[in-house]
């Protein structure tokens, strides 16, 4: 009788579809580097990850976080609808949104499909961790971030406008 050694086959683990989005809030060329910075840092960082597989990098130039109707958030979003990737990195809950209820309702909707997000500085991952009460936490803190600017911001234009001093940037 013979035998025959049957040699054991390495699993093939699959690879996790991954995707970055970045976001620069200003069109000001140093923004502009910034967010260049970004992408080169997600391209280079997500292929460098032998367990990733990189299926695109979304962004968005000169828009506030706050806004939800962002080009590149929402072609993000359609992505992840459309089974793109099961993935997303980001740098933070900032970068990703300002507003408390858009980013708790996309979270929720990501899980849902079975997406998550990794917040890089806050090191919360939303499919491993239960992160949701950190996550409302910074994310309300992210918005009132942004909320404080935009009353100094307001507070300048007001005191340019009494003090005679014309104002620029102002949107027609």
């Amino acid at each position: 009788m013979e035998i025959q050694v049957i040699e054991q086959k390495t699993k093939l683990s699959k690879k996790i579809r991954v995707c970055a989005y970045c976001r620069v809030s200003t069109e000001e060329e140093e923004q502009e580097n910034s967010l260049e910075n970004q992408i080169t840092h997600y391209e280079e960082s997500i292929q460098a990850n032998p367990g990733y597989e990189l299926v695109g990098i979304y962004h968005d130039f000169g828009i506030s976080g706050f806004k939800e109707d962002r080009p590149g958030f929402q072609a993000m979003l359609q992505a992840a609808r459309n089974h793109e990737f099961n993935l997303i990195i980001t740098k933070s809950v900032s970068r990703f949104c300002r507003n408390t209820d858009t980013l708790l309702k996309t979270v929720r909707e990501l899980s849902e499909l079975g997406v998550g997000v990794l917040f890089e500085l806050q090191h919360i991952n939303t499919l491993e961790q239960p992160g949701e009460l950190m996550l409302t936490v910074l994310a309300a803190f992210a918005q009132a971030e942004s909320d404080n600017y935009s009353a100094l911001a307001k507070m300048v234009y007001i005191r340019k406008y009494q003090a005679g001093i014309p104002v620029q940037y102002l949107e027609r």
